[in-house]
């Protein structure tokens, strides 16, 4: 079977490296669009050379090293990439002009970033991601969350948002042809929810908040630069080599379409950008309605993490004391919680009934009620690109080729 990969940056270019070392495909077809500087070697320099971790003969082959991009073919655009044929289209960049039917493509990765409207039409101008499918692909996996653009519109009903190991069994190969696997952000907060909601409930959470402190990503500014015309925010346009920045994070609205109980659930999401090539973290914050007999405390909020991490392998506790850059490279741990820094308090809140249910209760006092609330403070690491994202969007990538044969 054949996989089609849209796009060549970060997360493309890592899922390249991901299925060439793990072979399950017989080739790879990557659609890049467009020419790369003045040959063919050019492009696969680009392939074989990473800032962030290192060379691709480095992370197929370790210190044994060794050739692995061979048989370059500049008519054909073809490479041999660790023993796998890969073919690199390089003139469409509207994804129902890119050549899928031609190249026998059934299932396509699209990693631009540029295609996030699961309902927009195939023949848009601008390109959709229904024109693969137009284009002869069957099924279309999206590396980042869903985002429709007119108010209104509810999720089609052949789309769904998964992450591995939380709700990918939901996904149904006779209804959904168009996946989302979120976002890695989204990912490794999902994994810092699920085990607390199966053990404590949602009905005793009360709030949660998080913080991402978040690696640099490729939409941001090297240096300074002017905004664009009608730009309301002026810090994307700030030098991340320079600067603590300040955005937003869909992670909240994605979490909802991945769990649903979180619907339910008071949630705020913020993000801030730092300058760090990759290695990211959650801080995430949780208030929890005690009940007699539930144990709240740091050592059980630690409990919980571990024995979930014992049968899922996509979530590592650890005991160490971690920085970022033990991330880096991270094999598919969508999170790794800090237990040494899991830190909970426990307090009663003073509630007026009167208040709280605009409820008319005579008396000479208004009636108030002490309500036992925990609140825990909990650290989850990821790796945002390689180790974490990429490698569980490779596991999410096969887990649906699987259906398709």
């Amino acid at each position: 079977m054949k996989l089609g990969v849209n796009g060549l940056g970060r997360i493309g270019k890592l899922l390249l490296w991901n299925h060439v070392a793990r072979g399950h495909f017989n080739e790879l077809v990557v659609n890049i669009g467009r020419d790369v500087g003045t040959s063919m070697n050019d492009l696969a320099a680009s392939i074989e050379r990473d800032s962030t971790y290192g060379r691709l003969t480095t992370y197929l082959n370790g210190f044994r090293g060794g050739r692995v991009i061979e048989e370059l073919d500049e008519q054909t655009g073809r490479m041999q990439i660790n023993g796998i044929p890969v073919t690199i289209l390089r003139t469409a960049r509207n994804p129902k002009e890119i050549g899928w039917r031609d190249h026998e493509v059934n299932l396509v990765v699209d990693t631009t970033g540029a295609f996030r409207d699961p309902g927009s039409d195939a023949d848009e101008p601008r390109g959709s991601l229904r024109g693969h499918i137009a284009a002869g692909a069957s099924k279309v996996i999206l590396s980042a969350p869903f985002k429709i653009k007119a108010k209104g519109l509810e999720m089609p009903d052949d789309a769904i948002t998964t992450v591995m190991g939380i709700n990918d069994d939901e996904f149904l190969p006779t209804v959904h042809s168009i996946v989302s696997a979120a976002s890695c952000t989204t990912t490794c907060l999902s994994y810092m929810m699920k085990p607390l909601l199966e053990r404590i409930g949602a009905d005793n959470l009360l709030s949660a908040s998080m913080v991402t402190v978040h690696a640099a990503t490729g939409s941001q500014q090297v240096l300074d630069r002017l905004p664009g015309a009608g730009a309301s925010d002026l810090r994307k346009n700030r030098s991340i080599l320079n600067n603590i920045i300040l955005t937003t994070t869909g992670a909240a609205k994605a979490l909802g379409q991945v769990i649903p109980e979180m619907r339910n659930i008071g949630f705020i999401a913020e993000s801030v950008r730092i300058p760090t090539a990759t290695g990211s973290l959650i801080i995430l914050v949780i208030n929890i309605h005690d009940e007699p007999g539930l144990p709240t405390q740091r050592d059980y909020i630690n409990s919980i993490y571990r024995e979930y991490s014992r049968h899922n392998p996509y979530l590592v506790f650890s005991d160490e004391q971690n920085v970022s850059s033990d991330m880096i490279g991270y094999p598919k741990a969508a999170t790794v919680i800090e237990g040494s820094e899991t830190h909970t308090r426990t307090a009663s809140i003073r509630v007026n009934i009167a208040k709280a249910t605009n409820a008319d209760i005579s008396g000479d006092h208004d009636p108030i009620i002490e309500v036992p609330v925990t609140q825990a403070v909990i650290y989850g690491w990821y790796d945002n690109e390689l180790g974490s994202y990429t490698h569980m969007l490779t596991d999410l990538t096969w887990k649906i080729a699987e259906t398709m044969v």
